[in-house]
């Protein structure tokens, strides 16, 4: 890398730094309050308690007989059909299985419920998670990752996992952690959440805009560069982290949104609905 390289690269984090500070200070725009506030009038039923416990995912069994250990939570692979899965449930399972030291069966139960319906015969779901579990400093990493979080905090263990896993990009490892999270209290800082290509996206989407309105982004670039489709730095994580928890405290003075709600109702809402017209 050439000085010039590292330079722009510098360049680029302040802009990017710049823009966290102006996000962080403004939190959710009203374009993405109001379509807010709507999902949350149309799901208010399903989520009284102000959390995404019944968030529900439906996957084939059948799909994943290759797998093993396969969690009590999840339908039998000999079974017919389709089976669903909540939140609460993986949540339920998760805690068991760490409290039995079984971090493989925690990991299942979590991809499992991420890839839902996605996951096809010898298809990039039971065949990745099959190497994965193949891999033979698995249990190592996921027990580092749950020592750092239970240490340290959510970034640390988001690190501890980045690139350990062949196949295990954050996508899926961050719901494992963020599963491990209800069990396991962060030494320091936010909870674990899930962050996916998804939820990035929406990010950039707020990124972009705030970027253009301070004049600390005009074409959006530095929004792309941080919120990209994966890959992204524990830094990131914890920027999101932060971010996620602040705005979950500003919907909660919202009328439009629950009081008290969980910050991953709002990840799960972010996931679940839309208002870009464009990114």
């Amino acid at each position: 890398m050439t000085e010039q390289d590292e330079q722009d690269g510098r360049g680029r984090q302040e802009r990017a730094d710049a823009v966290d500070r102006e996000m962080a200070a403004r939190l959710l725009p009203d374009a993405v309050v109001r379509a807010l506030g709507h999902w949350w009038k149309v799901n208010a039923s399903a989520y009284a308690d102000g959390t995404p416990g019944a968030h529900t995912i439906r996957y084939t069994p059948g799909r994943w007989t290759q797998i093993t250990p396969w969690p009590k939570v999840l339908a039998p692979t000999s079974a017919g059909g389709d089976a669903a899965v909540s939140r609460a449930e993986v949540t339920s399972a998760v805690a068991d299985a760490l409290r039995r030291e079984a971090s493989r069966e925690a990991l299942v139960a979590t991809y499992v419920w991420g890839k839902g319906k996605r996951g096809t015969p010898g298809g990039s779901g039971p065949a990745t998670l099959h190497k994965i579990l193949a891999f033979d400093g698995l249990d190592s990493a996921l027990a580092t990752a749950v020592t750092a979080l239970r240490e340290h905090g959510a970034p640390q263990a988001y690190a501890a996992l980045q690139g350990q896993v062949p196949g295990l990009g954050p996508s899926f490892f961050t719901k494992f952690l963020y599963f491990t999270g209800t069990a396991v209290q962060p030494a320091q800082g936010p909870r674990p959440l899930i962050l996916d290509r998804v939820l990035s996206r929406r990010l950039r989407w707020m990124a972009a805009a705030v970027g253009r309105e301070s004049g600390h982004d005009a074409d959006g670039s530095v929004a792309a560069w941080a919120w990209s489709d994966g890959n992204w730095s524990p830094h990131r994580y914890g920027v999101y982290l932060s971010f996620m928890h602040a705005a979950a405290d500003q919907l909660a003075a919202d009328e439009g949104w629950p009081s008290g709600a969980a910050p991953d109702l709002l990840e799960c809402a972010l996931f679940t609905t839309s208002w870009e017209t464009s990114i």
